[in-house]
């Protein structure tokens, strides 16, 4: 947890506001400036470490977490039951997983051109890869926020029971994604208030805005996605359980073809488990982008200046700094959730 204090104490080091602040935040001095270096590793190294610092947040986090986990398991007697063993196949869920590996690709084309152009003297480059960075970004969750419901819509037609059994692991998501979520939460709200306070004049602050909101509405169907899924009762245990009652009551009547009915209740289980299988694919690259744009750069809550104009530097930046490492890590932590949650389908 102190190296996640860490991240946000040297990044509230922002001389003025005439530079572009993205990259003085991201590229915040370390150690001594007199201290110079001749060696080309040096150069290496230093450009290397920003890309590989969120990682040792993410590493730092996990830690924790799974620290408490084994904390909460110490002791634990778990009911002894088969396993079953759950395989990854990516033709369970091909058009959720090419349709976001596209959008995978489309966002680090953006994030790439925006990275470039953002540090020019240029003020039209800036704002043009601001826009895209804006657009790219409303579409990103917007489909995510569309996909989510068909996915919600699917759990309101499955009739899978919850899972009774108290489970440390689950809650501990649970808890990791409600909390972590209030981080990206805090940024859009005090977004919205600035925008809406200023009169939103300007087609770049409609999309700052836009922006805002629909990442609250995309962070809340998420949830609700993802805390469901954790907590229904796994297909396969479902399968397993219809085997054993149909097979009892083979032998008790024969005469009755329970075969019939086991591969009609299969059938219709397959459309809900390829529908929900494509949302968490889906899903699960589409967060893998929103991870990555700003774990390893993207401040534009800094180089979009009208919440930094309203709130001043310092509650800005005091601000971003306490939410977005939670946000970072937020997308990260729904990555591990949706992937059980697939396995789970």
């Amino acid at each position: 947890m102190a190296a996640v204090t860490e991240e946000s104490v040297h990044h509230t080091e922002i001389p003025h506001l005439a530079v572009n602040v993205s990259h003085k935040t991201h590229r915040a001095s370390h150690g001594d400036v007199k201290c110079e270096c001749s060696h080309t590793l040096c150069d290496t190294f230093q450009e290397a470490f920003f890309y590989l610092y969120p990682f040792n947040i993410e590493y730092s986090l996990f830690a924790s977490a799974m620290t408490y986990v084994m904390w909460k398991n110490v002791g634990r007697i778990v009911e002894s039951h088969g396993h079953h063993k759950a395989k990854f196949r990516l033709k369970d869920a091909l058009v959720g997983s090419v349709s976001g590996s596209l959008l995978v690709i489309a966002g680090l084309t953006t994030f790439i051109l925006y990275e470039l152009d953002i540090v020019t003297e240029d003020k039209q480059k800036r704002e043009k890869v601001l826009l895209m960075h804006f657009v790219m970004n409303i579409v990103i969750v917007s489909l995510m926020s569309v996909c989510t419901v068909i996915g919600c819509v699917v759990y309101r037609l499955d009739h899978r029971q919850h899972i009774s059994e108290k489970n440390p692991s689950h809650s501990l998501d649970v808890g990791l994604l409600v909390g972590a979520s209030m981080g990206q939460l805090i940024i859009s709200y005090f977004t919205i208030v600035a925008v809406v306070a200023t009169g939103a004049k300007g087609y770049m602050n409609a999309l700052n805005l836009t922006l805002a909101v629909v990442v609250v509405l995309q962070l809340g169907l998420q949830n609700y996605f993802i805390i469901e899924g954790l907590h229904r009762e796994p297909f396969h245990a479902i399968q397993e359980a219809a085997l054993r009652t149909n097979g009892q009551a083979f032998q008790e009547h024969p005469e009755v073809n329970t075969a019939v009915g086991l591969n009609s209740c299969s059938n219709k289980l397959n459309w809900k488990r390829k529908v929900l299988k494509e949302v968490c694919a889906f899903l699960l690259f589409s967060n893998v982008i929103l991870w990555i744009m700003p774990a390893f750069g993207a401040r534009p809550q800094f180089d979009h200046h009208v919440e930094t104009h309203f709130y001043k530097h310092t509650m800005w930046t005091s601000i971003v700094n306490i939410g977005l490492p939670f946000g970072i890590f937020y997308r990260m932590h729904c990555i591990a959730s949706l992937f059980e949650v697939y396995l789970m389908s």
